[in-house]
């Protein structure tokens, strides 16, 4: 068990993870099923990506140094911990009352156009009748649901790596 958890090993698991997530969004839920991705849809895969990128880095870099490790770490969690808040936004919304969610917007793509990115942050997060809209579930968890459960997982596939990172795993001796 102790193999499997070196610092070297977690990142490769966020990588790994990092690729299903977004095949399965990309591949199964907006190509096969056709869905669209709403803004904060968007928002949280662009979560995934950076903590993605940062694990990707660590995994093929290896850094020694407990300086570098810490702060690809932070960066990795950063990316998760945005994609976590996101999503359980997302899940909130979807659970407010049908009289208390907003009405849709342009979309993400007017915002950016003709929006400042902190206006478009705030509009974004306001949400609108699109993200809270429940198309598909799966054992009766809606798509934000399983992300943010997928992406609590990530937290604390991170927490193990930060205590990789503070305690490296020792060698063991060969059994004989």
């Amino acid at each position: 068990m102790l193999q499997l958890t070196t610092y070297r090993n977690l990142q490769v698991f966020l990588v790994i993870m990092t690729a299903i997530g977004m095949s399965f969004a990309l591949f199964f839920l907006q190509r096969y099923m056709g869905f669209s991705p709403c803004p904060l849809c968007i928002f949280q895969r662009i979560g995934l990506m950076i903590m993605g990128g940062f694990a990707l880095i660590a995994a093929l870099f290896h850094p020694k140094s407990m300086v570098i490790r810490l702060l690809l770490w932070l960066g990795s969690l950063a990316g998760i911990g945005w994609a976590t808040i996101v999503a359980g936004r997302h899940v909130w919304l979807q659970h407010l009352p049908a009289d208390q969610v907003p009405s849709c917007g342009p979309g993400l793509d007017y915002w950016l156009d003709t929006l400042p990115m902190q206006q478009v942050l705030k509009e974004v997060f306001a949400g609108s009748g699109e993200c809270a809209s429940i198309d598909w579930t799966f054992l009766g968890l809606s798509i934000p649901e399983q992300a943010l459960i997928l992406f609590s997982i990530l937290i604390l596939t991170h927490l193990l790596i930060l205590w990789r990172i503070v305690r490296p795993a020792t060698p063991t001796p060969l059994a004989r």
